[in-house]
């Protein structure tokens, strides 16, 4: 009975995964396999000024899976643009889903490895930086400070960075990175499956107004008690507490020896300070029944915003793009996908980490090592080339260079000659 049930639950799971999948919507999705230049265009832009780099179909150095290509930015110091028509999408109403991966193989120096979402006619051949987009996402490096996640939303024509300073992984290991935005204009950004960062459009972007401002005419009430504790009026001061005194006579001091009362006066012990002695009196604190809290500027409705309930919506998406700038090229970027399913896209990543993630990670270390021994060897190779140079030259220089040691005998005769001189 027990077999029974389980698998009843079984086909149960799995009806509904297969029905989960077939509601989900893929708009676009790109694994740079066969077919993959019929999608996509290479830009020209910055080519007649010797400043355009291209692209490699290429699984890397380290990949998981050497069958699993993508695209690497290739020729350093250069501007990259390469795009792919899509059908044509509109987020209105339903969830957005941006995902896609990227392994910066090299040591980028200074570069993004970002994506683009863009609107409108776009000429391919001219894609560039200049060219309009609706949404930027992604990672943007530069020395060992900016490691900053982008996420950039166009708004009526204006890009709109998100406020929040997100990071993004600066390892050599393939990273997803995934965007999330929803109907309710709320978002969530993921690395790796995990959330990074998550909000609302309507406090994370300076697009609209806020909703509510601090009531700058405001005062606190004459009434307003915000003192949490206060001392307690029953409190009785003991009698006899100002007959203290604050100090004593020393009871342990004794008259030295040599003290003579009618030469040195009537001998009195030195002063310490009474341990019974507690201060000036006062009253204890106790919890102030009246406290209100600290008092806060109330907020109050923003008579400058106004409501947009498509703040969310996009201009109809037709393109996606890769536009970045390295000084180091090296980059992979894989895995692209357009939907409106986050557990489809989730499903994506999970399947990624378990097939390729060990095998990367050895594959990485593999390639760590094969590099320090070639340094190594580089730098062997360099030490001996520089002493066998430095004992050639020794050899060719060396007797100009050696200074000729004066004989004894020659100085004996050089004084005797001198004395004879003198005579």
């Amino acid at each position: 009975m027990a077999s029974g049930n389980t698998s009843h639950l079984l086909s149960l799971l799995l009806l509904l995964l297969t029905f989960h999948s077939s509601v989900a919507e893929v708009f676009f999705e790109e694994r740079f396999e066969d077919g993959w230049k019929s999608r996509w265009v290479l830009s020209d832009w910055k080519r007649s000024e010797g400043k355009a780099g291209t692209f490699k179909h290429t699984a890397g150095k380290w990949s998981g899976d050497p069958d699993d290509k993508g695209l690497q930015t290739y020729n350093d110091a250069r501007h990259f643009a390469i795009s792919a028509k899509i059908p044509e999408l509109s987020n209105k109403n339903r969830t957005l889903v941006l995902q896609y991966s990227i392994r910066f193989e090299q040591d980028i120096e200074c570069g993004g490895g970002y994506i683009k979402l863009l609107s409108g006619y776009v000429n391919q051949k001219k894609f560039g930086g200049d060219t309009p987009y609706s949404l930027m996402f992604g990672p943007d490096i530069c020395g060992s400070q900016t490691k900053k996640l982008h996420v950039i939303l166009s708004y009526q024509g204006q890009n709109y960075p998100i406020r929040k300073d997100l990071q993004c992984e600066t390892d050599k290991l393939t990273h997803f990175y995934t965007f999330i935005l929803r109907p309710d204009a709320s978002y969530s950004v993921l690395v790796d499956n995990r959330e990074r960062d998550s909000g609302s459009m309507y406090t994370d972007w300076d697009i609209l107004p806020p909703r509510k401002i601090k009531d700058v005419n405001a005062k606190k009430p004459a009434d307003w008690d915000d003192k949490e504790y206060i001392e307690d009026p029953n409190d009785v001061k003991p009698e006899g507490y100002d007959s203290i005194p604050v100090e004593i006579p020393d009871p342990k001091a004794k008259k030295p020896a040599y003290w003579d009362d009618e030469d040195d006066g009537l001998w009195k012990p030195p002063k310490i300070p009474n341990p019974a002695y507690k201060g000036p009196w006062k009253r204890k604190k106790i919890k102030n029944p009246n406290y209100k809290g600290k008092w806060k500027t109330p907020w109050i409705d923003n008579p400058e915003f106004e409501d947009d309930p498509d703040l969310y919506v996009l201009k109809p998406i037709k393109y996606v793009g890769i536009e970045v700038w390295q000084v180091k090229a090296g980059s992979v970027y894989d895995n692209i996908l357009i939907c409106d399913d986050p557990q489809y896209a989730k499903q994506a990543v999970d399947d990624f980490m378990a097939n390729n993630r060990e095998a990367e990670k050895e594959a990485f270390e593999e390639a760590e090592k094969e590099r320090r021994a070639r340094e190594e060897e580089e730098a062997r190779r360099a030490r001996e080339e520089g002493e066998k140079r430095r004992r050639e030259r020794d050899h060719k220089y060396g007797n100009r260079r050696r200074r000729r040691r004066p004989d004894p005998h020659d100085m004996d005769d050089y004084h005797v000659s001198l004395k004879f001189s003198a005579i």
